[in-house]
């Protein structure tokens, strides 16, 4: 069960530290990413939105309000991993690795979640 635990938070933070660093691109260079969501043929006005729903869905999954909040939260960041992981390969900007990373440690947390009380 320790080991259980420890993977979970170790993914977690994974997560988390991936999330933050993107929360904090959009609000520094909001121009840069918008210029880049258009070129992956996402709207520009996803920039600001997108960041706010990431630092929500870290204080709804490291808050543990309720389970189905949590439950969001996780869906959330899924389609968030697998759309950044497609436009990075539509655009072959080797960004695909920090979404594959971030894919990887947010199974992990999401499922050892479910066996360890965090």
């Amino acid at each position: 069960m320790q080991i259980q635990k420890i993977g979970y938070y170790t993914a977690s933070a994974v997560l988390t530290g991936i999330m933050i660093y993107s929360v904090q691109m959009y609000l520094r260079n909001p121009e840069m990413i918008a210029g880049y969501f258009e070129s992956v043929n996402y709207p520009r006005y996803l920039v600001y939105p997108l960041a706010i729903a990431k630092i929500l869905g870290l204080v709804a999954i490291w808050g543990n309000f309720s389970k189905s909040l949590k439950e969001w939260a996780y869906a959330g960041f899924f389609f968030d991993v697998t759309l950044a992981f497609t436009a990075h390969m539509v655009a072959k900007d080797g960004g695909e690795l920090f979404s594959a990373i971030a894919f990887i440690a947010l199974m992990i947390s999401y499922f050892l979640g479910k066996t360890v009380r965090p």
